[in-house]
């Protein structure tokens, strides 16, 4: 038993007192002569041992009654020592589209708020955080309008970032109780749950399951091929469960195009193809109905009219290999020798491949100089004999590559950074025994940007960024086989495809990803993205001939939006989710060890009221107070 107010308690010393008045209260008795009292004798002896039995139950009667109102004026209590501590609460509720699922008719997230705003304690603060809002020290009623009208977020925290956020909110005073609720499905995308022992805070899972975990989903979509005058474009699907088949549907805007069924196969994969028109400026959507996320049945892509990107190669001789890669359906390919070279065309280039220049004049660093100032793509091969101050002069006011000596040693080359820009998404797989081709010699290359390619002493053939590219070698056929390697198409297309970001059929939402615009904009113009009901400024970079948009996190809608130049269509660009929270897989925490779950808001509450229970027991001494007066009252009335 524990007290509210234990100083309370000194006042049971009061009991002394009327122990003390009973113990000394001295009596005189003075003797009287009677006649003949031996009669009267018995009677006196019987009447002192009644009064005095009633002296001794009233002394007890009345400490009792005088101990109970202390005690009851102490305010005991029982209660386990986490109950008296101040509480700490720190809620983690999910809002992530996978909180879309349906139990009894209202999503998994709508069933969290409302438990939350029935069941929490109303006099306590608390702090709630989603993945993408944070309500701080604040008690239920004042959030719980902005918690109804909260909507799904594509962005998804892991379990380790959100105990290190949710670390963020707690205090350093070790005497509070700390409480980190999780309110989530609990996906497997969320990660591992953590070892972490520390008793400091308490963590509580709440993991929520919906009516049905079936769920069909468009993942994916392209351009398989061309047959004359239509394009086939492929859809792909995936469902969690055994599915036959689902009717899909393709609009162009809102027109309906055209409908059908996709079918799936053992590994529950679909795909159906749609024939569109070619040449047509298409803003296309694809759209399923399912019982599952809602998400995930929409699918927005756009067919722009194919900009041709402008190369250049500038030589000493001719040279023609380049042309069967920068092929007219893609790319405006053009090639000059230096002396007839018209400087006035390289600012309308987007890139310039300078192809085995024994130097670079004063003339042409300055045009590449400008060239690459405003946006410009460059790319050098050197020649067998380079004049290498000439280029290092050049290379100096670009990036920090420097060409050094001649080393005259046949090298194969045998690595491909994958992760390199210049091959990111080109390999299925990365491949390790494909046929290495060689060199007869190479200027040794420092640089601290990466290597594309390298030889087998990780000394680089390739080296550069997204804006500039060197090669240690000539790719003649006297100094190298390079041009008889596999490897030479991906190489330069990805350096002319990288060249001018030509609008994709669709861009995924949080992924960084750049368009060019070809636009010249007036001053202090901007462009923008509009859609109905809405506009958004991305960052951008204004060059000479052309506009680069970044597309980042900030954007958080889907659908195809018009790209707007003072209020004039320019171009489109289509967003859609990240489809990782389409795949239903979920931790199993009742496997953990020392982990207890609940199945709502509600039953959490609940157990968390019994463990902060506190029983207070001043009534019942009020109660046995009033017992012991009256107690006294009949010894008085009814005790002669």
């Amino acid at each position: 038993m524990q007290f509210k107010h234990p100083e309370l308690l000194w006042a049971l010393f009061l009991l002394l007192i009327p122990i003390f008045i009973h113990l000394f209260q001295l009596r005189k008795f003075q003797k009287t002569p009677f006649t003949n009292v031996k009669l009267l004798k018995k009677v006196v002896i019987e009447s002192r041992k009644s009064n005095t039995l009633k002296k001794w139950l009233l002394l007890v009667t009345r400490l009792l009654l005088l101990a109970a109102l202390v005690t009851a004026f102490a305010q005991p209590f029982f209660a386990k020592n986490q109950a008296l501590k101040e509480k700490e609460n720190i809620i983690y509720l999910d809002d992530s589209f996978s909180m879309q699922l349906k139990k009894e008719g209202i999503t998994l997230l709508q069933n969290a708020v409302q438990d939350f705003i029935k069941s929490a304690p109303k006099d306590q603060r608390l702090t709630l955080f989603t993945n993408t809002r944070t309500f701080k020290d604040v008690r239920v009623q004042d959030i719980q309008n902005e918690l109804l009208s909260l909507e799904h977020s594509f962005k998804q925290l892991t379990i380790k970032e959100v105990e290190l956020k949710a670390q963020t909110f707690f205090s350093a005073d070790d005497q509070t109780d700390k409480n980190l609720i999780l309110v989530s499905d609990f996906q497997n995308a969320l990660g591992e749950i953590s070892s972490d022992s520390s008793q400091q805070i308490q963590k509580h899972w709440v993991q929520l399951k919906g009516d049905s975990e079936n769920n069909v989903s468009i993942d994916s979509v392209f351009l398989e091929k061309t047959e004359g005058d239509y394009l086939n474009l492929s859809v792909k699907l995936t469902s969690q469960n055994q599915l036959d088949n689902i009717p899909v549907s393709l609009y162009n805007d809102s027109t309906l195009t055209a409908k059908s069924s996709a079918s799936f196969n053992e590994q529950n994969q679909g795909a159906i193809t749609f024939t569109i028109p070619k040449g047509e400026q298409f803003n296309g959507k694809i759209e399923l109905v399912d019982t599952g996320l809602n998400y995930d049945n929409k699918f927005f892509f756009n067919i722009e009219e194919r900009e041709q990107i402008k190369v250049l190669t500038v030589s000493e001789e001719e040279s023609n290999f380049l042309s069967r890669i920068f092929t007219s359906d893609e790319f405006l390919y053009a090639s000059a020798l230096l002396k007839n070279l018209n400087y006035s065309e390289i600012e309308e280039q987007n890139l310039i491949i300078l192809n085995e220049l024994k130097e670079i004049t004063s003339t042409l660093a300055t045009s590449l100089r400008a060239f690459a100032a405003s946006g410009g793509h460059i790319t050098i091969i050197p020649a067998a004999e380079t004049d290498n101050s000439s280029y290092n002069l050049f290379l100096s006011q670009l990036s920090n590559i420097t060409i050094g000596p001649k080393l005259e040693s046949e090298k194969k080359i045998t690595s491909i950074s994958f992760n390199h820009p210049l091959f990111a998404n080109v390999f299925e797989k990365n491949v390790t025994n494909f046929q290495y081709p060689n060199t007869r010699f190479h200027y040794k290359i420092q640089s601290s940007l990466p290597s594309a390619l390298a030889y087998q002493d990780q000394t680089p053939f390739l080296v550069g960024d997204d804006t500039i590219y060197v090669f240690s070698s000539p790719l003649s056929k006297d100094y190298s086989n390079f041009k008889n390697s596999p490897l030479i198409v991906p190489t330069f297309y990805k350096m002319g495809s990288n060249s001018l970001k030509i609008p994709h059929l669709y861009y995924t939402l949080g992924d960084e990803n750049s368009l060019d615009v070809t636009v010249a904009l007036r001053k202090d113009g901007i462009l923008k993205l509009a859609k109905k009901g809405l506009e958004f400024i991305p960052p951008q970079q204004s060059l000479s001939n052309k506009v680069r948009l970044t597309f980042n996190d900030h954007l958080t809608d889907d659908g195809v939006f018009n790209i707007l130049d003072n209020g004039k269509t320019v171009g489109h660009a289509s967003f859609n989710f990240n489809r990782n929270e389409s795949r239903l897989n979920y931790l199993q925490l009742e496997e953990k060890e020392n982990i207890k779950t609940y199945s709502s808001l509600a039953e959490l509450f609940v157990g968390l009221e019994k463990d902060n229970r506190v029983t207070e027991l001043w009534k019942w001494f009020v109660i046995l107070a009033l017992l012991f007066l009256m107690v006294e009252i009949l010894i008085q009335k009814f005790l002669k």
